[in-house]
């Protein structure tokens, strides 16, 4: 509990600001019904249903692991 105190605390309203401003960028970027070319410009012209390949899965998944992070980092200020 000490290595908490002495070395997480100061450094973890640093961790949430990167945490929030990666987590904002993920969920921005992931448009409903397009590709991840829609977010640039290009539109794929399908409204039917696909499934994330490539980029979009990573930022699917990446988005899911970042809002875990966040989560858990406000836990562990709640808790400390």
């Amino acid at each position: 509990m000490e290595f908490v105190r002495t070395v997480v605390l100061p450094i973890l309203p640093h961790i949430q600001i990167a945490l929030s401003v990666l987590l904002v960028a993920a969920i921005l970027l992931q448009q409903r019904g397009s590709s991840l070319g829609g977010a640039f410009g290009g539109d794929n012209f399908s409204a039917a249903f696909h499934k994330r390949r490539g980029s979009e899965l990573f930022l699917f998944r990446l988005t899911i692991v970042l809002a875990v992070l966040f989560v858990l980092s406000a836990l562990v200020a709640i808790a400390a």
